[in-house]
């Protein structure tokens, strides 16, 4: 594979919420790099946050590792330990397994950006804990229900 432009990545506004949350993630978009370079065993993107927007609802998964790497402007980190501003080159890991919940917020006036990678497997289920939500992934297919399974 050859240089990548990243111009060519799909775009995505956005989340895959249900409804009210969905309409939290205003401002946020990722460009889908891993996908542009053919890559199956992981995802890489790119997201975008403008000033206020959020990187998605505080989670963490059972099956999946995440790590960022800030490459624009601040974003804040809260995750259960409190609030820490992230500034670029810096990075934080999350271990699949791990119950730290945790998402990314750009508190400033200036566009935020973050590299994120992590594990692409077949089935997930990731905790929502501040919303009294969590997510099964099988094939593709998305489900969200309240923590017990009941719907939302």
């Amino acid at each position: 594979m050859t240089k990548l432009d990243p111009s060519r990545a799909t775009h995505k506004t956005g989340s895959i919420y249900p409804e009210p949350f969905n309409a939290q993630m205003k401002g946020r978009a990722s460009l889908r790099l891993g996908d542009l370079g053919g890559l199956t065993q992981f995802g890489a993107n790119m997201v975008i946050l403008a000033p206020g927007a959020k990187s998605s609802l505080r989670h963490w998964h059972e099956n999946e590792d995440e790590f960022i790497m800030i490459t624009q402007g601040t974003c804040t980190l809260i995750d259960n330990h409190g609030p820490q501003d992230m500034t670029v080159g810096d990075t934080a890991a999350f271990p699949a397994g791990t119950p730290n919940a945790h998402h990314f917020v750009n508190n400033t006036d200036a566009e935020a950006r973050f590299l994120v990678i992590g594990t692409r497997g077949p089935s997930e289920v990731a905790h929502y804990p501040d919303n009294d939500m969590k997510v099964t992934v099988a094939n593709g297919a998305f489900a969200f229900t309240k923590p017990n399974g009941d719907p939302l």
